[in-house]
């Protein structure tokens, strides 16, 4: 096949912004991470803003809202993909909040639609048993919603749904973020 007629394809056509979109993808997840914390940077949403709402489904397809999971209480948000090696290296820290603080506050994995597929996440999530929801975010919303320009980003609320924490990529101190979203609770209750 010449370069000319595979620039014409209309199959190279389709296939060549799902390509850039992956490449884009995976480059940023291997940029490093990046903290929104004392003014080094924003990741995702500025912190002090109310949590946007976002359209999701469960795992067997039925459509939830993202907020209906934050149930008034410190809620950890990860951005999630299957494939993402980062999100891979964040799981001990995710599974030690849970441990450590699971009864005082939320998690949940938004699986993004990128390179994965609603089977894919639920045969993970089975196979895992991580012990909080994961959530198919199938059109987008949630990614949207929350400038999630890569998996592996973490955005904490507080319990008044407000954005407490964000950051990204494996190095995070989400056990240390948790405990400083508790205690400035703690200390802000009459």
């Amino acid at each position: 096949m010449s370069a000319k007629s595979l620039k014409q394809s209309p199959v190279t056509r389709r296939a060549r912004p799902t390509v850039v979109a992956l490449a884009g993808l995976a480059w940023l997840a291997a940029a490093g991470p990046l903290r929104a914390q004392a003014g080094e940077g924003q990741v995702s949403l500025p912190t002090g803003t109310q949590a946007p709402d976002a359209a999701l489904q469960d795992l067997e397809g039925n459509d939830v809202q993202l907020l209906d999971y934050a149930d008034g209480k410190p809620t950890l948000i990860e951005f999630w993909a299957s494939w993402c090696e980062q999100c891979e290296a964040l799981q001990p820290e995710i599974d030690e909040v849970v441990e450590d603080y699971g009864a005082q506050v939320n998690v949940v994995a938004v699986a993004v639609a990128v390179a994965q597929s609603l089977r894919r996440v639920r045969r993970h999530a089975e196979a895992h048993g991580a012990g909080y929801p994961y959530l198919w975010d199938a059109d987008g919303d949630a990614v949207r919603a929350y400038s999630a320009t890569t998996t592996s980003i973490v955005v904490i609320l507080d319990g008044e749904g407000k954005v407490a924490y964000t950051g990204v990529g494996p190095d995070q101190n989400l056990v240390g973020a948790v405990e400083g979203i508790l205690s400035a609770g703690a200390s802000e209750s009459p």
